[in-house]
């Protein structure tokens, strides 16, 4: 199959249908009202007009995006260290990892979150093209002297367009990689645009293709505008996974969890649109004539020769919005077990080693998926230390002492963080607390928060007296 610079890989066309429903669950409720039909479907014979209200009306219930957040959250919870075997340039770039004035450990905080919600993203390593200097390469010291040296960039879900791979010595590598970029230029004194292009990459080598832009042509067109060397005979990119299919193939590990959002965005707009129904009362008038005036309002009088015209209020019942309601909560509990089941603890497959060590045996999926990740920032600091022409590249290590034994402590573990996250209320949270064991049921929610009013701020949360702020670190350990 022929495919031109800018296409999508049958691969990655894919894995692009599941990105469709969770992009929209990332980005909130105005991407979800974007969606349009393709996520809030109008009933059959509904009106254009009262669908496009329903959707102007309907909210997201930010469940899969938060528990996204918190997931991503727990490694990152203590500072990232690297192995002592690192060298002191690479602690040095880990303090500005993209040269554009993040750390290492902020860098990958970022990168699992899009891991997390998409399955696939990756990390691209890439150094300035080092200036000829009397016919050779700058000097490790010129190369220090002018700030040139490698960085990180950024490679989200939606850039990575195609690849093709071959093994050697047992290892897949790659022996071609297109990314998707855009480049911001100058459009007037004042204005600016965004220009497409296509990087291709190959071992040792990389072109950029760029989007012709000539209302002349019929279709759509790419020109090769820039190409050169890199130092390394490898493609410097390192996929990183939520749950590893295959290589350059993986799914989030909260695809679940996103259609229950989806269908709560539906069931929800469903339940809005019902009270709508159920809160406007219906004027029932008999026995009047089509030549009567029927005025309603204060101060007015309706008049009629029949004398047994009547006229009531119908409302509804209302039986089936407490219904909805009990549906709606019921799936609300549902996400928040689907989104705690990545951090209990499972018997995976044990070694001779594993079976004398439970904790190292019983890991949690995420867990598993930080082991992986870590495995990925370990290979970009080893292309890193290989542009740098360093011995090697040292180590990462994030904190994975997360899991829980029981997914009743796990989900309350996420009760905990929605409530601190703002998505439910402290009562909502003691009761669902209560309710997984975790607090007696003795315990009145309305008291207890009345209690806690009274005993003042809790330790550690009054500023120190004298002005002085808490020490802090960038978030890298070496």
């Amino acid at each position: 199959m022929t495919l031109s610079v800018n296409a999508q890989s049958p691969a990655v066309v894919e894995m692009a249908k599941v990105w469709a429903v969770l992009e929209p669950l990332m980005a909130g409720t105005a991407a979800m009202r974007d969606a349009k039909e393709s996520l809030l479907p109008r009933f059959p014979s509904e009106d254009v007009v009262a669908w496009q209200t329903r959707l102007k009306r309907a909210v997201l219930f930010p469940a899969f995006r938060r528990t996204v957040m918190v997931m991503s959250g727990k490694p990152f919870s203590k500072a990232l260290t690297l192995s002592d075997d690192t060298p002191a340039e690479i602690v040095e770039w880990a303090n500005d990892i993209d040269c554009e004035g993040v750390n290492l450990h902020s860098f990958a905080a970022e990168m699992l979150i899009e891991a997390l919600a998409f399955g696939l993203a990756g990390i691209l390593v890439e150094a300035p093209a080092s200036q000829a200097v009397g016919g050779g390469l700058m000097s490790k010291a010129a190369q220090a002297a002018a700030g040139v040296r490698p960085y990180w960039v950024r490679i989200k879900h939606g850039q990575i367009l195609g690849w093709k791979t071959e093994y050697v010595g047992g290892r897949q590598r790659f022996t071609q990689l297109r990314l998707r970029e855009a480049l911001e230029v100058d459009d007037g004194p004042f204005g600016t645009r965004v220009v497409q292009r296509v990087r291709v990459l190959t071992p040792g080598q990389w072109s950029i293709y760029q989007r012709v832009d000539d209302s002349k042509e019929k279709q759509e067109r790419w020109a090769l505008v820039d190409q050169g060397q890199t130092s390394i005979d490898e493609v410097p990119f390192v996929p990183l996974y939520g749950l590893r299919n295959a290589f350059m193939s993986g799914e989030s590990p909260l695809l679940d969890l996103a259609f229950m959002n989806v269908k709560h965005w539906q069931k929800q707009s469903d339940l809005d649109t019902i009270e709508h129904v159920a809160c406007v009362p219906i004027l029932l008038a008999a026995g009047f004539e089509d030549t009567d005036a029927i005025s309603i309002g204060a101060s007015t009088a309706v008049k009629t020769p029949n004398p047994n015209a009547k006229m009531e209020w119908i409302e509804l019942k209302g039986s089936s919005i407490s219904e909805g309601k009990k549906s709606i909560d019921a799936l609300e509990q549902q996400m928040i077990q689907a989104g705690a089941e990545l951090l209990v603890k499972q018997p995976g497959n044990r070694t001779a080693t594993e079976a004398s060590n439970d904790a190292e045996a019983n890991k949690s999926d995420l867990q598993r998926i930080v082991e992986t990740f870590e495995d990925s920032l370990d290979t970009a600091l080893k292309y890193t230390a290989q542009y740098g022409g360093l011995p090697t590249g040292g180590k990462v290590t994030l904190y994975k002492d997360f899991g829980a034994a029981l997914l009743s402590d796990a989900s309350s573990q996420l009760v905990q963080s929605l409530q601190q996250g703002g998505l439910i209320s402290k009562v909502t949270a003691l009761k669902e607390l209560q309710r997984r064991g975790a607090l007696s049921g003795d315990i009145d929610p309305d008291d207890e928060l009345e209690a806690i009013a009274n005993e003042g701020p809790a330790l550690g949360t009054i500023d120190d007296p004298q002005g002085e702020e808490s020490a802090t670190n960038d978030g890298i350990v070496a």
